[in-house]
């Protein structure tokens, strides 16, 4: 959560805000972009830009692969928050991504924090957006947005990951709401649109066509040419209790998971990246 406003300057007390002002909470917002270029076999930063209170790290890589970390100092989301992010990858080019913790939505006191994502991958990059878990908590509002455009014969692997409460504090966030959407294009064609939604209303956290009662779901979106190719050994890796189904058409795999709580969604999820993965390591975070 973003800290409160001084009460006095090095002249004195600061002026009183006065009508809509005076009720107008401060708000964090931030900007960041990654730019990478594949030189001499890896992938080299070749761009950061960083604005508020998006941060950008840049972990020692341990591949040719180019791993950013994107952080939120203000320490939480809330109604009003906005925070844009850009990701570039050059031709050839691979760049993992990740946060470097959960990200907390609180309780809106009046709109929905937003959250705009923008990837863009030449001709034979590859991107692994991989932040971990959103968390809602009660009254929280959510807007996200994730727009990716691949050139020829790049590919991705997306994952979002959801949270509702915390488990170890026995919350639901039954009054959460989130708007999620996705638009994943080559060459100006979408091959990939979705929306998720919460309302906060019972039918759609207890029915069984939707959550059926559970606190954690993810979508997992993977974009390449093999993409079919891979859906037996994806499938293989769900075990047959889980409420998770995966399917393959044309250069597109989705996966969609329920789970009682983020530690049995995460358990579910991590063997699945590993094998969509192609020899990439995870990011280091993950395991941390």
């Amino acid at each position: 959560m973003t800290g409160g406003k001084g009460n006095n300057d090095a002249a004195g007390s600061l002026p009183t805000p006065r009508g809509e002002d005076a009720a107008r909470p401060q708000r964090a917002e931030g900007s960041g972009r990654v730019v990478a270029k594949l030189r001499g076999g890896a992938t080299r930063l070749t761009e950061l830009f960083q604005e508020g209170s998006a941060k950008i790290r840049l972990p020692r890589p341990t591949s040719q692969a180019l791993e950013a970390v994107l952080m939120n100092t203000a320490g939480g989301l809330t109604g009003g928050d906005r925070f844009d992010w850009t990701v570039e990858a050059g031709p050839g080019a691979e760049i993992s991504v990740t946060t470097p913790a959960c990200e907390r939505v609180y309780k809106s006191a009046g709109g929905a924090a937003t959250i705009a994502n923008r990837l863009v991958l030449g001709p034979g990059a590859h991107i692994d957006w991989l932040p971990q878990e959103t968390i809602l908590f009660e009254q929280s509002r959510l807007q996200r947005h994730l727009d990716a455009e691949l050139g020829e014969g790049a590919t991705l692997t997306a994952l979002e990951a959801v949270l509702l409460g915390r488990e170890a504090m026995g919350e639901a966030a039954r009054s959460a709401m989130l708007d999620d959407q996705w638009r994943i294009s080559r060459g100006g064609r979408l091959i990939h649109a979705e929306a998720n939604r919460l309302s906060a209303t019972d039918l759609e956290r207890d029915a069984l066509s939707l959550l059926a009662g559970n606190n954690a779901f993810a979508t997992l979106v993977h974009i390449a040419d093999n993409a079919e190719d891979r859906l037996a050994a994806v499938r293989a890796l769900i075990p047959a209790e889980a409420k998770a189904a995966a399917s393959a058409v044309g250069e597109r795999l989705v996966v969609r998971i329920l789970a009682p709580s983020g530690l049995a969604l995460r358990r579910l999820v991590t063997p699945l990246l590993v094998e969509l993965s192609a020899g990439r390591a995870l990011p280091r975070l993950w395991s941390t």
